[in-house]
């Protein structure tokens, strides 16, 4: 399997990331993996995903930044139909 570098910055409505959080909460607080689509790509997180948030201020602009960062590894391209995609 060939790796491509992305780096995309998607903007969604505030129904759309309030349902992502909720995910994303419910995800961490039980210790298990999900899908999320992100500007068309479905992307899997596992369990084990390191959770920080990143707080940036310089040029009259503050930014924070929730953040998910894995390893690849072989489990990580299992297809499980169970997970949903938020």
């Amino acid at each position: 399997m060939t790796e491509t570098t992305r780096d995309v910055e998607r903007f969604y409505s505030t129904p759309e990331v309030v349902a992502k959080l909720r995910r994303l909460a419910d995800a961490l607080e039980s210790e298990t993996p999900f899908r999320i689509q992100i500007a068309g790509e479905r992307i899997r997180v596992p369990a084990r995903a390191q959770f920080s948030i990143e707080h940036e201020r310089g040029d009259g602009e503050e930014e924070i930044e929730f953040q998910l960062k894995w390893t690849l590894e072989e489990d990580d391209s299992a297809d499980d139909d169970e997970e949903s995609v938020v």
